[in-house]
């Protein structure tokens, strides 16, 4: 999405806030586009998890473990900073706390664990669930991004004013608005396609907040997930990566 946003193919991405301000943190200006919106307010829950007949049953055990991600920098890579600095497990900024291991896909996150080829993974709790629920792996923890999972990127070239994506905001809000406000309708959508079950759709609603108001972004949000980039070594500490400079729409605090 980055990239088609800077290649003038998209004029607006929705996209997970590390991504974005990822972006933003190693590219300055030169990204060529800016934050001005907030989508989704909650954070996103990854569910932690190993193989079905591994001895890890306690997210205490995986320090200095091999941990399977999809790729260097991906949101499955960070957080495995996220975990280690909640567990004091990081020594020195920038430095894996485990042995990393990319490995792609999901499904080959699922085949890592049970054979041993990595020890453990992180990724999104409901995506995982019907693995829990069918024995395939096994849910050992779960650990929520320290900030607002989706943001609404613009590309630079559109300004704050810019009645296109004013227009565009007001329609998420009623798109929202419905969304609420059609219940059944959201779960019958989400369970036919998105491979969720009925019972996981509803479960999902009770733990997603979509925010009323999609514009603007808070700039302590994008504080705290430089932070925590930098020291994953995902954005360098060299950068002078400043929260405002990468808003184009501010939201109030």
């Amino acid at each position: 999405m980055i990239t088609s946003l800077q290649s003038n193919d998209l004029d607006i991405a929705i996209g997970l806030t590390e991504g974005f301000v990822t972006a933003l943190g190693n590219q300055g200006d030169a990204a060529g586009f800016k934050l001005v919106g907030t989508y989704v307010e909650t954070p996103l829950c990854w569910a932690i998890s190993t193989g079905a007949n591994r001895e890890l049953r306690d997210v205490k055990m995986l320090e200095g473990k091999k941990i399977g991600v999809s790729r260097i920098g991906s949101g499955s890579y960070v957080m495995g900073f996220v975990l280690a600095d909640e567990f004091n497990w990081l020594k020195t900024p920038g430095e894996p706390p485990f042995t990393v291991i990319p490995l792609q896909t999901f499904q080959k996150l699922r085949e890592a664990v049970n054979d041993g080829t990595a020890d453990f993974f992180m990724w999104e709790h409901f995506t995982s669930k019907r693995y829990f629920d069918n024995g395939e792996i096994v849910r050992i923890g779960e650990i929520y991004t320290p900030w607002s999972s989706w943001k609404i990127a613009a590309a630079a070239r559109l300004s704050a004013a810019d009645d296109r994506l004013q227009d565009l905001f007001t329609k998420l809000n009623q798109g929202v608005e419905y969304f609420w406000s059609h219940q059944d309708e959201a779960v019958a959508y989400i369970s036919s396609e998105l491979d969720y079950s009925e019972e996981d759709a509803r479960e999902w609603l009770k733990t997603v907040k979509f925010t009323t108001d999609v514009r603007g972004v808070r700039e302590d949000t994008i504080e705290k997930t430089v932070e925590v980039l930098k020291k994953a070594g995902v954005v360098g500490n060299e950068k002078d990566a400043k929260a405002r400079d990468m808003i184009g729409v501010p939201q109030d605090e």
